[in-house]
């Protein structure tokens, strides 16, 4: 038995017994003839006191067994559990070896100042910090909540495929080539989409999964590159407000269980998508800011400032704003034309009887002065404008509003503010000036076939939805289209045949043939849900074993190049 009591678990009511307790040497103290160690495991830690030469070939982070009687600590350390007692060592055994010299300090305010790549090529030995320790205990701890609170719902948790087939779903696919089947491959699935609705057309009245998915993008701080967790539901015979019903209760389950902040009170806001656009400028505000954005277009019809004539022109209102110096509106400026591709950032103040001074005071009509009073101008109010082509203006125009919020510390602290962004358009324009799909194109169109007959593509919307949590996307999901017809009639506005839906989608299309319920669902994202409840910025940060910024595992030296041997297997040459 290497142990009959955790680091964390003595007390003053121990005293007297004779323990046996093991972990890792966090701290060492040389007092000549008497050493003191700190004994650290997952629990907690535990003082040991040693006499004599017993720990003379102990380093930190070795791992030890300690036999031995729990005394009472002479200088007791209220900071700690343990922190009245101490383990009067007998005996001593050396259980894990450690080399002298670590790559970084694990436990220290020196550990958050390592490199991350030097943390994640060691992970091993970065886990052991207690914070990411904690956070990653969190993670499991949130994932059993999930999986009882679902169970109460009436969910029925179900595994679909890892090896699935390629389909158009928005990312890149990561492809498995096939050894029994020269030239052709699997594909990691983007998310359990065609098998969560092929579920309700066999019957399943309500399905989910903690589903992992695959998907070839780029990383980024709040987006783990190649794969993630989410919490994959579907639910036959529902609707909108069945799944939004639904998140609520799991969302509100999981934060007052595991946070102690405040949380918005169901039920929680409705959005619409354009609303969203015009007063936050993105489809994924952070309500904990207060400013808001407006479209003042129409005052400045027939202005003489040339970098306003003919563009669409937002404005953000702050109060007090005008307290700020001039260092401070030259900052906004350069960052709103650095770092958010504006052509640059106008602003005025609004001093005492609204007498209008700086920035482009002199383009300020009478007319538009009471035009900007009317929405809000008072005393001590500065206004931020931005003018551009309408979705550049709404985009830069929300940049502001957060680098606004930040630099003027107007971001509520210690709440999570939820809302869900609905009405999606089920169309817009790509790049090259096509129709394609906005959102989900597995969606219901709001209006079914005959909006997808009579109506300007771009005019449709969709029954599909956003759940968002302090400016992160935490959840999307939508109403499914389960018609075949108004399935056919919708790809084909994005310019796909019946025969490539067939081909791509061969199984839902063919299984819509034979009776298939109404169906809704979401798709909740696990890293992003723990990252907020773990008050963490860093997506990294609440994963095991995560890729870095260049989506490269750098403990497992992931990706890596193969033998000729096993390319020949899966019949694939690598031309140089």
């Amino acid at each position: 038995m290497y142990r009959n009591k955790n680091c964390g678990e003595l007390n003053i009511k121990n005293i007297g017994e004779s323990v046996v307790i093991a972990g890792w040497v966090q701290r060492i103290r040389n007092l000549g003839s008497m050493k003191f160690i700190d004994l650290r495991d997952q629990f907690g830690i535990t003082q040991i006191v040693v006499n004599g030469n017993s720990a003379d070939n102990l380093v930190t982070e070795c791992v030890i067994q300690v036999k031995g009687t729990v005394i009472e600590r002479a200088s007791k350390n209220t900071k700690i559990p343990t922190g009245e007692i101490e383990i009067e060592a007998k005996e001593i055994e050396l259980l894990g070896k450690c080399k002298n010299i670590l790559p970084f300090e694990i436990n220290s305010e020196k550990a958050a100042d390592a490199r991350e790549d030097l943390r994640l090529e060691y992970r091993f030995l970065d886990l052991r910090n207690e914070k990411l320790h904690k956070t990653i205990i969190l993670r499991s701890e949130i994932m059993k909540t999930i999986r009882n609170k679902m169970d109460e719902l009436g969910f029925t948790e179900i595994q679909t495929p890892i090896l699935a087939n390629s389909s158009p779903e928005g990312a890149r696919d990561f492809l498995v080539p096939s050894r029994l089947h020269p030239g052709e491959f699997y594909a990691l699935p983007q998310a359990p989409q065609q098998f969560k609705q092929l579920l309700m057309v066999s019957g399943f009245d309500r399905y989910y999964q903690i589903a992992p998915c695959f998907r070839d993008e780029d990383p980024r701080a709040d987006r783990a590159p190649g794969e993630f967790y989410q919490l994959d539901f579907e639910m036959s015979f529902a609707e909108q407000e069945d799944v939004l019903n639904i998140l609520e209760e799991i969302f509100t389950t999981i934060f007052k269980k595991h946070t102690n902040w405040e949380m918005t009170n169901t039920p929680f806001p409705r959005i619409p998508y354009r609303e969203a656009m015009e007063k936050y400028g993105s489809d994924k505000p952070d309500l904990r800011n207060p400013l808001i954005i407006q479209d003042v277009t129409k005052l400045f019809e027939n202005t003489e400032f040339n970098a306003f004539k003919g563009k669409t022109i937002k404005a953000i209102l702050v109060e007090n704003g005008a307290e700020q110096g001039r260092k401070f509106f030259d900052n906004m400026s350069e960052y709103a034309v650095n770092e958010l591709d504006a052509k640059g950032l106008a602003w005025v103040k609004f001093e005492a009887e609204n007498e209008v001074t700086g920035g482009i005071a002199k383009f300020i009509t009478e007319e538009v002065k009471l035009g900007l009073e009317q929405i809000g101008a008072k005393p001590n109010t500065a206004i931020f404008f931005i003018a551009d082509e309408f979705k550049k203006a709404q985009k830069i125009a929300g940049g502001v509003r957060l680098e606004l919020g930040k630099r003027l510390d107007l971001v509520e602290k210690g709440v999570y503010k939820f809302c869900f962004i609905v009405d999606f358009p089920m169309y817009e324009l790509s790049d090259e000036g096509t129709i394609d799909f906005n959102h989900n194109p597995f969606s219901m169109p709001q209006g079914g076939i005959e909006a997808l007959q009579t109506k300007d593509p771009l005019d449709i919307l969709a029954y599909q939805y956003d759940a968002v949590c302090n400016g992160y996307e935490i959840t999307s999901g939508a109403v499914r289209n389960h018609s075949p017809e108004i399935m056919v009639k919708a790809f084909e506005i994005a310019g796909y045949e019946e025969e490539t839906i067939k081909t791509k989608f061969g199984a839902l299309y063919n299984a819509f043939q034979y009776g298939t319920p109404p169906h809704a669902g979401a798709a909740a994202g696990l890293d992003r849900l723990i990252m907020l409840a773990a008050n963490s910025d860093n997506i990294r940060e609440v994963i095991a074993f995560p890729k870095n910024k260049k989506a490269r595992d750098l403990l497992m030296r992931a990706p890596s190049k193969v033998t000729e041997q096993q390319l020949k297997d899966v019949h694939i040459k690598i031309e140089e």
